[in-house]
């Protein structure tokens, strides 16, 4: 089932599943596996540009290689521009740090290096909307509109879990990258859309 909210159609899935990211057990292996870059606009790509020296010196020698080399980003087999990656697969703007969640840290745990930097106040953007939004993602159709869906991928099988278990749709769960991208208004009608779904 497809809602239109605005000039944006919505997977009904977004709306009815349930989903929170569990840090604890997947330690964010979605930055490091697949086989292509996070997808970036140009103007993202001037902010990672232009926040590139903040970041730096927290990724690795083989990424700070990558991005001496082929630059932050290039274009995928589909002409999608894209962050660049290391051995085919890690995000160059991957870093790892020990995280203390509840009653536990989390060893080695797989981060943003923007986000981090970001967080920490060091800088004023975050990271890509598409990195923000995962496991949503956004193509444009032929027609104009914007089609976002739920990208289903067994790396987060224990996000899955866990939304379930704290009863968290994944639109409510994507609350502030959502806004970020198409607003409060239009997560509003969401909201709403959500609510008036058939059973």
């Amino acid at each position: 089932m497809i809602v239109q909210i605005g000039d944006v159609l919505v997977s009904s899935d977004i709306l009815t599943e349930c989903f929170c990211c569990d840090l604890a057990k997947c330690k964010g292996v979605c930055c490091v596996e697949g086989d292509a870059g996070a997808p970036i606009t140009i103007e993202e790509l001037e902010q990672i540009e232009l926040n590139l020296d903040s970041v730096m010196s927290d990724l690795s020698m083989p990424a700070q290689l990558v991005i001496a080399a082929q630059g932050v980003a290039y274009n995928d087999k589909d002409g999608e521009l894209v962050t660049s990656i290391v051995n085919g697969k890690d995000c160059v703007f991957t870093c790892y740090e020990d995280l203390e969640m509840a009653d536990e840290t989390v060893k080695n745990c797989c981060l943003c290096a923007f986000e981090r930097a970001y967080r920490k106040k060091a800088i004023n953007w975050c990271k890509p909307i598409s990195c923000a939004l995962y496991p949503i993602r956004e193509s444009t159709l032929s027609n104009g509109l914007t089609a976002i869906v739920y990208h289903r991928w067994d790396v987060c099988k224990d996000a899955v879990v866990k939304g379930n278990n704290q009863g968290i749709k994944l639109y409510q769960f994507l609350k502030e990258p959502l806004i970020r991208r198409f607003g409060q208004e239009w997560y509003d009608a969401l909201c709403i859309a959500a609510t008036n779904l058939p059973e």
